[in-house]
This record gives C-alpha cells, structure tokens and sequence, in this order.
C-alpha cells in the first residue's frame, strides 16, 4: 500500500497558533472504529507528535484536533480539573495523549512479575471503578502513547541480557524473566491506538530468557495475529458478572473473555487468570462458586494444562471513592466498607485500605477450598 501524505497543520497550540509537525510521508491506517474510541481531540508533546509513532497515531484518529503541550504531565485542561469527574467516561473515549517516556527503568516485583517495565502506556479508556491509576492522574486518565518505543524496546533488550538465564524457579515463573509491560493501563486496548503493544510482543519473541506479561479485561482479537511463540503471558481478569457488570465498565463481559482463552493459547500465548478483584458482599461465594464451575466447563484441556492464578481481594482508596460519588456513587455501595476496611500503605506508595486482616485470611482461605472443589486443576501463584 502506498504511503500518504498527511496535512502540515493538524492541529493548534495552547497559543492557538498552527501546530506544524511534518510533511514526509506515513504509512497509510485505517481509522479507528471501536467503541471505546471517539477520539476528538489529542494532546501531544511537539517530539512526539513528529515522531513515526505519534504520525500513526494521529493517522488513526485522522479528525481529531491535536494541541500541543509542554508535557504529557501539564495539560491544563485536565489534570486536577474537578470539573471532569461527572465527564469521566466522556474523557477517556474522546481524549488522547502523545508523550515521550522521559525515564527508563525496570522496578523489582516479585508478585505478578520479576520486573516492572517503563511504561509503553499509561490511563485508559475503560472505567473499572476499583481501578488505582486515575489516583495518579487526578481527574481525568485517557490512553497516554508513549512514542519513543524503540527506545523503550532497547533498554528491555539490555535489561534482559544483564539478567542472565534464570537460575532458580519461583512463583512468577520457573525459567524466564516476567517483564509487566502494562502496569499502568490495559495493553489490550492500548493496542487499538498503537503499535506499541506489537512491538514489545516482537520484542519479548526473540528473548529466551524472558517474557512479557500483562492483566487484561478486554479482548482484543487483533492481538492473535502477533505471533508470540510463548514469551507473552495475557492475564485475564475475571470475577463473578455481577460484579463486572457494576464495578467494570465499559470492558468486555466476563463470559467473552473466559470464551477467548483457548483463542490466544492457539495463537501461542500463555494465559493466566486474575481472580480479581475479589469484592466480599452478600452472596459473594456462591457467585464465585458459579465463576470457577463456568471455567471447569468452558476451558479445554490444553488450556487448563497450562493456567495458573493470582488471587487479589479488593483494595481502595479515599480519593478514587470521592471521586467514584461524583460519577458511579452505586459502586462505592459494595467498594466502601469502612466496618471491614482497614488503612493499608500499598508497594506503590499509595495510603489505601483493604479488608481487615481476620477478614481477608478467612475470605482467601475459603476462595482457595472453592478453587480446589470447583477448579482444581487451577494453581494458584499467590493470593493476596
């Protein structure tokens, strides 16, 4: 296919003079049509909207209005602005962001990864309402692209060849390196916007000693086409429809997600289930019980040979609940349990609460007898 040009003016300044960008040519992209999407305006740094990933992105949202600004961080029309919160899902699906990832560095994990990999992404368009990263946004998180990924690529390949093999088994794998590359958002919507997404799961394919990893709950078919020959692990989140219904919007149902795992484990991913977040309400068991015997009964062989689990109670916050009454007030009916919440200081630095510690130990304990009853060819890597 023939590349195209794209106009030299695309968009205005925060001085509402001409944005100019480029005026070589980018390969043709089909726009986007997803119903998470309808992108009108995109705020770009002026290095990364030039760049090649900016030029495509841009070229899949061809009529949205791109304004510059100083810093994917400063965009005053967002950031800190309360006036968003009753436009919250508005925001994600009509907002993007273009930046550069300034700092590069993999953190130590140890739970659902052995590293944290610098962000390709962070925000998204979905709005769990249990969700941490709008914490760290204030009151607006759409899809931010991080467009400097062969940088971002080039440092993942050296951080992996300085591990060396992986000496000793443990809990997050028993021979490669597991890199989380979408700490901060969802990759499987991420790779609607960009090729990002693409270009870690080529990356990851030709490391023997590592792999890729990240938590979803959208399914995503275009992901089958990118041949991870085993060094992606996709993590489906999954937890009774009654909860996903109130508490996960604008996500895929439960049951399309669980019907997707015998998809990407042919398409040559590993796929491993979060049991997450675990909510405890009224009834909460017997929903979970329903849960496990649905993926008892729709998983095939090879792809229960393979599964494994993270088992996560509910964790909160004070600020994501202020906010949640300004958009979702019915959600904080069963996430806001203060006479079974406890403060808790989260590995990320947050000032959170989670179910008192009686509380939680007997509601894992009980999930673990539910898994072995209904699910037992399920392992369970950590519960939490």
């Amino acid at each position: 296919m023939a590349p195209r040009r794209t106009a030299l003016h695309v968009g205005v300044s925060a001085a509402d003079t001409p944005l100019i960008l480029f005026d070589d040519p980018v390969p043709d992209e089909v726009p986007v049509a997803n119903r998470l999407f309808d992108v009108r305006r995109v705020y770009a740094e002026p290095g990364a909207a030039a760049s090649p990933r900016g030029r495509q992105v841009l070229a899949r949202f061809p009529a949205a209005e791109v304004v510059e600004v100083p810093s994917h961080w400063q965009v005053p029309d967002l950031h800190g602005n309360e006036e968003l919160v009753d436009r919250w899902v508005r925001v994600k699906s009509e907002t993007l962001v273009l930046g550069v990832k300034k700092s590069l560095s993999a953190r130590p994990n140890g739970r659902s990864a052995d590293f944290i990999a610098p962000s390709a992404a962070n925000g998204c368009a979905m709005a769990c309402a249990y969700c941490y990263v709008p914490r760290r946004k204030g009151y607006a998180n759409p899809v931010t692209v991080f467009t400097n990924i062969d940088q971002i690529t080039g440092y993942l390949r050296r951080h992996v060849a300085r591990q060396g093999p992986k000496t000793e088994p443990d809990q997050v794998d028993p021979r490669a390196w597991v890199y989380d590359i979408g700490e901060n958002g969802d990759c499987s919507v991420d790779a609607v916007v960009s090729d990002n997404v693409a270009d870690l799961v080529a990356t990851f394919r030709d490391l023997p000693t590592a792999k890729a990893s990240f938590a979803t709950k959208y399914v995503n078919r275009q992901l089958l086409d990118l041949d991870p020959a085993g060094r992606t692990r996709i993590r489906f989140s999954v937890m009774p429809d009654r909860d996903a219904r109130l508490l996960d919007v604008r996500t895929s149902r439960v049951a399309e997600r669980i019907a997707a795992v015998d998809d990407f484990v042919a398409a040559g991913y590993e796929v491993h289930l979060n049991l997450s977040p675990v909510v405890l309400r009224e009834g909460w068991e017997a929903d979970w019980t329903e849960l496990l015997q649905q993926l008892d009964d729709v998983l095939s062989p090879a792809s229960k040979a393979q599964a494994a689990a993270e088992v996560i109670l509910l964790t909160h916050n004070a600020g994501l609940h202020e906010v949640n009454l300004g958009w979702h007030p019915r959600a904080e009916e069963v996430l806001w349990r203060p006479e079974v919440q406890e403060p808790k200081r989260s590995q990320n630095g947050q000032d959170n609460v989670r179910y008192r510690a009686d509380v939680k130990r007997a509601a894992v304990a009980r999930l673990r007898g539910l898994i072995g009853r209904h699910a037992p060819w399920l392992t369970i890597r950590y519960a939490f």
